[in-house]
């Protein structure tokens, strides 16, 4: 029975963690590039397709950044200078996908051990996630080594990394793509900034 729990748990963990990056990638880039770029988010999202699912298959925002410098050229139209400089450094510290995967990890695993953390604790998860994903590099599965930072500031135990460790490389592609529209976003308004 409680295995059941703990799988139905998972489960709901991979669920809501998905709808969380497409929503995010939806409405928060999409946001950003309506209101601060004026372009449409169903072109620029139309434009970039191939180069999420690359990532998404890929799992490695450093293994996507030649596919992502062309795609930024090619169909978006920025600028060779702007891409250049903008999507590199965006592969090193652009990191939201794993961000909001380590918070929520932090929640999770604190909702299954029964921890009930306090609002400074909320706010250590926050920033411990932040910060620990600006230092993760490109590469498939990096969150997991990054969870012992946001896991050990909150009391966490480490040995609860292996209850998400089965579901990782699944949220890691979705992560990745996040990423990777966050690079491309980002890339597309600072491009429009210098052309206005």
């Amino acid at each position: 029975e409680v295995e059941g729990e703990t799988i139905y748990s998972l489960l709901r963990f991979v669920v809501s963690s998905i709808v969380i990056f497409i929503a995010y990638v939806i409405l928060f880039y999409g946001g950003v590039l309506k209101y601060f770029g004026g372009i449409s988010p169903y072109f620029f999202f139309s434009k970039i397709k191939n180069t999420l699912i690359f990532a998404f298959f890929s799992s490695s925002s450093a293994a996507t950044m030649p596919l992502t410098l062309k795609t930024a050229e090619d169909e978006l139209k920025i600028k060779k200078e702007v891409s250049s400089f903008v999507i590199p450094i965006g592969v090193t510290v652009n990191m939201d996908g794993s961000a909001i995967y380590l918070g929520l990890a932090a929640l999770f695993v604190g909702q299954i051990l029964g921890i009930e953390f306090t609002f400074n604790e909320y706010l250590v998860i926050c920033l411990t996630a932040t910060i620990g994903s600006i230092g993760a590099a490109g590469v498939p599965s990096v969150a997991l080594v990054m969870m012992t930072i946001v896991f050990s500031s909150v009391g966490i135990p480490l040995e609860a990394i292996a209850i998400i460790a089965g579901v990782d490389r699944l949220l890691d592609m979705f992560r990745t793509s996040v990423n990777v529209a966050g690079d491309l976003t980002i890339a597309t308004i600072i491009n429009n900034l210098i052309n206005k």
